[in-house]
């Protein structure tokens, strides 16, 4: 797995990307991530049931995204897929450089690649003229590709010229034991809307500035509790000055990802007000929860859940309006832990992984081809562009195949056996709230290895992880 999006950042992606790899663990294939440095978070750490994770020293250099290099990351992502006998490499998010960087080498090294998109993009602005011409680039020669909903499909189809057969259409998943409704619901004759959201124009965060007042006009007994950090925030806050909704409507601010369920099972209704989607975790994550959902009719939106759980409007401010005060009509029927109970059932993360497998091996049995029959799908590409990619491939291949790959050691097996205790250590501390330093006391006594490892300990909750530092055995 490939993407600059991933754990400690949290979103869509990065929750799609974990829980994706934890099941494909379960299913006996070997994992590994690669991403970008967080901070201090560089190096090989692993996560829960042994997923090995390598933060790659790169720094973000816009929204998360690294720089593009074309040719800086070569060296390490050529090292990772040799050391770790990688059989098909899978990235992720159309706005991930690191992503793209990395499909283009192990491509050109003969790695069979897939893709997944997660975002949609328009065709008229200069970004996305520009992304669209770069993903053209980066699917010319994929051997598969995944999409989280048709919408999504037909977009990226339109943009990057794949054949239809080549995308195949997977939705996100969530984990049902993390978003269970809460046990007494919100009782009272308020009613709670729940908007957990980034603060930006393509959020909608202009819509709702617009809505919330006329809604908290209608019924005085509605109170919104809105949770995000980003620009518009500022518009949202002049909104309730103005209004005087300082009651009806709580700005928490940035919500970290463990307090998101908390946050949700406070409210009846979950509303989102965004202005292009391709799938919308956040609405699984809500109804999961057992909320109502009142969204805009955008994008792949329309085909996450059956009507009876979804209001859907148009993205204009009456017609929200008119949805909320249909939600608030359908509350008195609407049971948290039925709808609960319907979401384990309708997205569930092993489906997910399962139908991925299948993707997987289509990849597989894609027959290998030769550089200059890669070359000619780049030529495609257009007039001047595909000459400049087919140059840009060359130099991989030459950059690729001037190292020797014998002198790259491959990681045994017996590494994995250093994550075994791990997790149950972990519950451990998550059940007696123990201190680093007694977490490392726990996995001396239990497993006996050379203090020379060098093995470092980064926190003591729940999803904790450990890397190795000096190890001849695991570093790069």
């Amino acid at each position: 797995m490939v993407s600059d999006f991933y754990y400690p950042n949290f979103g869509g992606v990065e929750n799609h990307v974990y829980y994706l790899s934890q099941c494909l663990l379960k299913l006996d294939h070997k994992e590994v991530v690669v991403t970008h440095a967080y901070g201090n978070r560089t190096g090989v750490r692993y996560m829960t049931n042994g997923l090995k994770v390598y933060y790659v020293p790169w720094r973000p250099f816009y929204n998360q995204s690294t720089f593009p290099t074309l040719y800086g990351v070569l060296p390490i992502i050529r090292k990772i897929l040799i050391r770790e006998r990688i059989t098909v490499v899978h990235g992720h998010q159309t706005f991930s450089t690191l992503c793209h960087d990395a499909l283009l080498h192990a491509r050109i090294m003969g790695y069979k690649v897939v893709f997944t998109d997660h975002s949609l993009h328009g065709f008229g602005d200069v970004g996305s003229i520009h992304m669209n011409k770069v993903m053209q680039f980066t699917l010319a020669d994929v051997s598969q590709a995944i999409c989280v909903s048709h919408t999504s499909k037909e977009n990226t189809v339109l943009r990057s010229g794949l054949a239809t057969e080549k995308v195949f259409v997977i939705p996100n998943a969530v984990d049902p034991a993390m978003f269970k409704p809460a046990l007494e619901h919100p009782s009272g004759s308020e009613i709670v809307i729940v908007v957990i959201s980034r603060l930006v124009y393509r959020k909608g965060a202009d819509l709702l500035v617009e809505v919330i007042p006329e809604v908290c006009q209608l019924h005085p007994n509605v109170r919104f509790i809105i949770g995000g950090d980003e620009p518009k925030r500022v518009r949202l806050e002049e909104m309730r000055e103005k209004h005087s909704l300082f009651y009806q409507v709580e700005l928490l601010g940035a919500v970290p990802h463990a307090q998101v369920r908390s946050v949700l099972t406070s409210g009846h209704i979950f509303l989102t007000c965004s202005l292009t989607e391709a799938f919308c975790m956040a609405v699984l994550e809500a109804a999961s929860c057992g909320l109502l959902t009142v969204s805009t009719r955008v994008g792949g939106v329309p085909e996450v859940l059956p009507d009876d759980m979804i209001v859907l409007a148009e993205p204009e401010p009456g017609d929200i309006v008119l949805a909320i005060q249909k939600a608030i009509n359908m509350l008195p029927k609407i049971d948290p832990q039925v709808m609960h109970n319907r979401m384990r059932d309708l997205y569930n993360c092993h489906d997910v992984a399962k139908r991925t497998e299948i993707v997987y091996d289509r990849a597989l049995m894609c027959p290998n081809q030769s550089l200059l029959e890669s070359l000619s799908r780049y030529l495609t590409c257009g007039a001047w562009a595909g000459k400049l990619f087919c140059l840009v491939m060359i130099l991989s291949f030459l950059a690729s195949s001037g190292t020797v790959a014998d002198d790259i050691e491959e990681v045994p097996d017996c590494c994995s056996l250093l994550v075994v205790p791990h997790t149950i250590l972990v519950f451990f501390i998550y059940i007696f709230k123990l201190e680093v330093k007694h977490f490392q006391l726990l996995l001396y006594l239990s497993y006996p290895y050379p203090q020379s490892w060098g093995i470092r300990f980064h926190g003591s909750s729940f999803f904790s992880t450990f890397s190795v530092g000096s190890c001849d055995v695991c570093r790069i």
